[in-house]
């Protein structure tokens, strides 16, 4: 018996070492006394899976997709497919919900009223292309904070309907694809929707947007004016185009439209004016290098008949200039005999009233004469 136990030893472990290297080369034992019906099946199956797997070569391509600015561009950006946005005309009713002025390029609304905005491009994006809105202060000193509802409007039932999150201002009316984000770095909130190409017979796609928030709300924008920049990007989030818009939140939209429009105009007529004084200046400096003209003139031998302009300020003055000249004009139509006898004329009537005197009073004291004496003298 026990030649043959050693003869059954070399057996069981060459099987063993075969078992072992068909593993190792990713074969599957089919004929192997390992493999029967006294392993459980968790056992046969590590046998016959392979130990080593093949490691892929590619490495792990990062993320395409930029990271968002600080301070986010407003500026006005087509792009290659030329993105515009336009808005419904409506008029300055107090009855308007939703307004815009293309004079001051700013949206009046309502709060939680609808606000169609159309998108239009020349030519189609890529398959996957978003659109962004974004709420930012318009001047510098708050552009670095984030646009965020009013505690009181966060907090009520009235226009949360626990879909959306209750602290983004700006939300998409009408389209269960829309996506709110709040990024990670800046903590900025924003709303996107998938691209929809216009439909046959129109030239724009047409997106509702929501303002949740009134402009002079405490805690919220407190009467700080915001810009609303909306973005074509694509799906990996690089920038196609790029349009933006200033919001008054406010209770009569077509009344403050009015009232923006009219003191936008003053100013403009204001800034005009201001520019026309320095021609006035100008026009009353030339006069000036006129006497200078005439000087020259008469020094190179101009004749006396020459006519002369003069500009008077004030009508005593210019009655008084006028006397003169009649004078002077008439010094030159009279003989110089005739005007010697009449200037001798009138020295005499001057020289009889001084010794004529003054006529004696009917009633009262005589008046003296210095050759008359009194009584008492």
């Amino acid at each position: 018996m026990e030649p043959q136990a050693a003869m059954e030893e070399p057996s069981e472990s060459q099987e063993f070492a075969e078992l072992w290297l068909q593993n190792l080369m990713g074969q599957t034992p089919e004929n192997s006394p390992w493999v029967n019906e006294e392993f459980p099946e968790d056992l046969q199956s590590m046998l016959v899976q392979p130990l080593f797997y093949e490691v892929s070569a590619e490495p792990p391509q990062p993320s395409t997709s930029p990271p968002a600015p600080t301070v986010p561009v407003a500026t006005d950006y087509p792009g290659a497919h030329a993105f515009t946005l336009r808005f419904q005309q409506s008029g300055t009713a107090k009855s308007v919900t939703c307004t815009f002025s293309p004079e001051l390029n700013k949206l009046f609304c309502q709060l939680a009223k609808t606000c169609p905005v159309q998108m239009e491009v020349s030519s189609p994006p890529p398959p996957g292309a978003v659109l962004r809105a974004t709420a930012v202060y318009k001047k510098a000193e708050h552009v670095a904070e984030v646009v965020r509802r009013c505690p009181h409007h966060e907090r009520t039932p009235e226009n949360n309907d626990g879909l959306t999150p209750p602290g983004h201002l700006l939300r998409v009316e009408g389209n269960p694809r829309a996506q709110y984000h709040e990024d990670d770095n800046t903590l900025r909130h924003s709303v996107l929707v998938p691209y929809e190409p216009p439909q046959v017979g129109s030239e724009y796609t047409t997106v509702l947007y929501n303002y949740m928030c009134n402009s002079s709300c405490m805690g919220g924008m407190n009467r700080r004016p915001i810009l609303t920049i909306i973005t074509l990007e694509t799906q990996d989030g690089q920038l196609l185009g790029r349009r933006s818009f200033e919001v008054r939140v406010c209770a009569c939209p077509g009344r403050d439209r009015k009232t923006e429009e009219s003191s936008f105009r003053k100013q403009q007529e204001a800034k005009n004016t201001n520019k026309t004084p320095a021609t006035n200046k100008r026009s009353l400096k030339e006069p000036t290098s006129r006497p200078e003209a005439s000087k020259k003139a008469k020094t190179s031998g101009s004749s006396d008949e020459e006519i002369y302009t003069l500009q008077v300020r004030g009508r005593e003055r210019y009655e008084f200039l006028k006397k003169i000249n009649d004078g002077l004009e008439l010094s030159d139509v009279v003989p110089p005999a005739d005007a010697e006898k009449y200037r001798q004329k009138l020295h005499s009537k001057s020289s009889r009233k001084e010794r004529d005197g003054a006529p004696e009073p009917k009633r009262g004291k005589k008046l003296l004469v210095k050759e008359e004496k009194s009584d008492s003298d």
